[in-house]
């Protein structure tokens, strides 16, 4: 699968070659490359997604990506691409959050504001703890890779702990907006739908579990 495949000129396609595994640069209109999109989705659904089929496809050796050989060149372009998820998920986060105070401030129950209520003030203030939570590691992985000195597994801890933090962020907002939670009138349901789709794309939450796990005791568990 792949964002925007039927409507991209190039794909980057990764392969095993009696080097290893190298990347090729693939023209859409090559004899054998076709797409195939994705539809009725609930979660992404203003991406275009689609399927990259190749039949047989032949490339010439200028193709071939220079200097990326083995996993590692693939790899290298998820960890960029995961750090991006960092900031986008505790994003995602804060804006939950401000549509929940800007509903909790406006809905009247008993004459006077929902934000007024002991137990939706105590959501807020865990809703707002994750999602500065979410920012200041964020913050602190964004100053280690300008330092040179951001690491896999960091990323890997950033992308697990925040999407994980903005997916519970996005359920208590979506609570707090009631029924009101599961429209398009607010962006809450719309984040949680895409967030599903965001913990398992560019690896999955037990994937950086793992990577974590690895990096805590030593030990390679993937199997």
């Amino acid at each position: 699968m792949d964002h925007d495949g039927s409507i991209a000129d190039v794909a980057i396609v990764w392969a095993k070659s009696e080097e290893g595994v190298r990347g090729f640069v693939v023209p859409s209109d090559s004899p054998g490359f076709s797409t195939q999109d994705i539809h009725r989705k609930l979660s992404l659904r203003a991406s275009v997604t689609s399927e990259i089929l190749l039949d047989d496809v032949r490339l010439p050796g200028s193709a071939l990506l220079p200097g990326a050989i083995s996993l590692r060149g693939p790899l290298a372009c998820l960890d960029e691409a995961r750090f991006g998820i960092v900031w986008g998920a505790a994003g995602a986060a804060r804006a939950c959050l401000e549509a929940a105070l800007e509903y909790c401030g406006q809905r009247i129950q008993f004459d006077r504001p929902i934000a007024s209520f002991q137990l939706v003030q105590q959501r807020l203030a865990t809703i707002a703890l994750e999602v500065n939570r979410a920012t200041l590691l964020a913050l602190h992985l964004g100053r280690l890779k300008d330092a040179g000195r951001l690491r896999a597994e960091h990323v890997s801890m950033g992308k697990l702990a925040n999407v994980n933090a903005a997916l519970e962020v996005a359920r208590s907002a979506r609570q707090l907006l009631g029924a009101n939670g599961i429209t398009l009138e607010y962006p809450v349901m719309r984040h949680l739908a895409n967030l599903e789709s965001v913990v398992t794309y560019e690896g999955t939450a037990d994937v950086h579990a793992l990577v974590v796990g690895a990096a805590l005791t030593g030990i390679q568990a993937f199997r």
